[in-house]
């Protein structure tokens, strides 16, 4: 048995890391992969910069993660295409920690969320993400776009940062120091570089426009001498793996941010590796080993300085727009950032804060695809809502939160509608051999119902209350064969209307109960209520024949000699006569 138990840990463990297949398909076009690497480092690197500073750690900190996490998720990741780095969605989360808990914080959460990520792929926990909805997803990526552009409004403005970690709050406060005193050479640079990203991209797609405005912005800044911050110094390399800020007595504290930074990272780097399987032909990810890779990922890029990674949807979709085929592409994406660290470092340091605004401003107006917005506004009002309240709540309050919100909302309106598909319907009684007068009289005493639909929680009141309002009649028979599924709720809410009608002098009897539902019925006491006196009968003309003979024995209809039947049943199917 042991020996079962290692073999079967030893081949999960070996699933979720590289393989040979990875090998050989790097070897297919390496010279098309490290072009499309080399162009994303392109894209990549004002938005690595970007990121690192709006998160409060720093321009190095956001290189540290792109180089590092970008490196080892292209490795150990479930993706082929996937480019992982510091994003606008965990920048989001990680400003309110840095703003409570202080920069070095944000190094230990890091790490702690990487170890769960690791936990996750370990469980299998990747592929339940195809349960989250669409419209989550797109009021997600909604309100994460507007979060990311309110963010850059102090550096787009030129004003130092308010304090606080409601970016609403901030950009107000930003605003109105604006006002008391413009710094328009910033917002100029800011809007001029939103401008040339913007028209670029339409006019040329596949030039990478992000760089040229920030060298240009950059160019005009040290040749007019204008007055506007630049980054700063930036270290030459990257530093030395420490846990220097590692303090196990802060573990607890930091507990919750770490989850949040968890989840965010398994939802964005799978959601981002899903659109890069939509995007080519034969491309097909592993969640699990995705949330391995990020997992790695995010506990190596604390030890350099790094902020927590994910993986990155508009870089990742440059990197198959460009021809990428392998992981080759991503790992080259990182090798050419590591360059840039060690060799142009002092010439990084002189990029205007307020064109790295700009580029992140633009940034978030192309993540909004008013496309898919208009098509998921008028699918149904469900979706249109979800989207809406998902894109409000990831502004009022945070990501993860956000996401919770629109799953319970989204599972609620789905209960609705399949609840709205229980119904209750009275059927006529079947001629069979009896007389008009006699059919007459029968349909006078019983009265049959068909229950189609599921009968659950969120039906299971609707229906009593239908039920328990039968006319005064004698005998009620349930036809139960289409109830496609039931719970301890419908269970029990049957039992409660066969009690009142039974109180009320009404004996029903039940047919076509299915082979599924009857321990949900017997474990609450239902199925026995029904077979009490012989009240359960497989077929309906069964249970036809025994409410006649209810009324026989009660007097209420005259005694007839057994006779031999025809039925006139035109449908003879399993299913019509239960």
């Amino acid at each position: 048995m042991s020996s079962i138990v290692v073999q079967t840990v030893r081949a999960r463990i070996t699933s979720l890391l590289p393989s040979r297949s990875d090998l050989a398909q790097v070897r297919r076009d390496p010279r098309r992969d490290l072009l499309a690497g080399l162009t994303v480092a392109i894209v990549a690197l004002p938005l690595a910069l970007g990121f690192g500073v709006s998160s409060g750690l720093g321009a190095e900190a956001g290189l540290a993660t792109a180089v590092v996490a970008g490196a080892l998720a292209a490795v150990f990741g479930g993706s082929n295409l996937q480019v992982s780095g510091p994003t606008g969605a965990m920048t989001v989360v990680l400003v309110p920690i840095v703003a409570q808990y202080g920069s070095t914080a944000v190094l230990t959460v890091g790490l702690m969320a990487g170890a769960m990520l690791v936990v996750l792929a370990a469980l299998r926990a990747g592929r339940y993400m195809q349960y989250v909805p669409a419209p989550v997803i797109e009021g997600f990526t909604l309100g994460i776009a507007g979060v990311i552009g309110l963010q850059q409004v102090p550096n787009a403005l030129g004003v130092p940062k308010p304090e606080g970690d409601k970016v609403l709050v901030v950009t107000w406060h930003a605003v109105e120091e604006f006002v008391k005193s413009p710094h328009w050479t910033a917002f100029g640079l800011a809007g001029a570089v939103v401008v040339l990203m913007l028209a670029g991209a339409r006019w040329r797609p596949t030039v990478p426009f992000s760089i040229v405005a920030v060298i240009a912005a950059t160019a005009v800044v040290q040749a007019a001498h204008l007055d506007v911050k630049p980054i700063g110094d930036l270290p030459v390399g990257l530093p030395a793996p420490s846990l220097s800020f590692l303090h196990l007595g802060s573990l607890g504290s930091l507990l919750a941010p770490a989850v949040a930074v968890a989840a965010l990272a398994a939802l964005e780097s799978l959601m981002s590796a899903a659109a890069a399987d939509a995007m080519t032909v034969g491309q097909r990810h592993d969640p699990d080993r995705e949330l391995l890779g990020q997992g790695l990922a995010n506990i190596a890029a604390p030890l350099f300085g790094g902020v927590p990674a994910t993986g990155a949807i508009a870089r990742t979709a440059v990197n198959v727009r460009t021809g990428a085929g392998s992981r080759l592409a991503a790992l080259t994406h990182a090798a050419v950032l590591a360059v840039i660290v060690f060799a142009a470092a002092p010439l990084v340091s002189k990029i205007p804060l307020a064109a790295l605004a700009g580029v992140l401003l633009a940034t978030a107006i192309r993540m909004v695809e008013v496309g898919s917005l208009r098509a998921m506004a008028k699918a149904t009002r469900s979706d249109a809502a979800i989207l809406v309240l998902t894109a409000v709540a990831t502004l009022a309050l945070d990501l993860v939160y956000a996401v919770i919100i629109g799953l319970v909302v989204a599972g609620a309106l789905a209960l609705r509608a399949v609840a709205k598909q229980a119904r209750l319907d009275q059927m006529p009684l079947d001629h069979g051999d009896h007389t008009a007068e006699e059919h007459a009289l029968l349909a006078e005493h019983i009265v049959a119902y068909r229950i189609d639909g599921p009968l659950f929680f969120a039906a299971a009141h609707r229906f009593l209350l239908e039920l328990t309002e039968v006319a005064d009649v004698r005998v009620v028979v349930l036809r139960m064969s289409r109830v496609s599924t039931m719970d301890a709720t419908g269970a029990l809410v049957l039992k409660d209307a066969v009690e009142k009608l039974n109180r009320r002098g009404t004996v029903v009897l039940a047919s076509g109960i299915r082979p599924g539902q009857r321990q949900v019925l017997d474990s609450v006491g239902a199925l026995e209520l029904l077979r009490h006196g012989g009240r359960e009968y497989a077929t309906t003309p069964e249970a036809i024949s025994a409410a006649r003979a209810h009324l026989e024995l009660a007097g209420v209809l005259p005694a007839v000699p057994a006779q031999k039947t025809s039925p006139k049943h035109t449908d003879t199917s399993e299913e019509s006569i239960r």
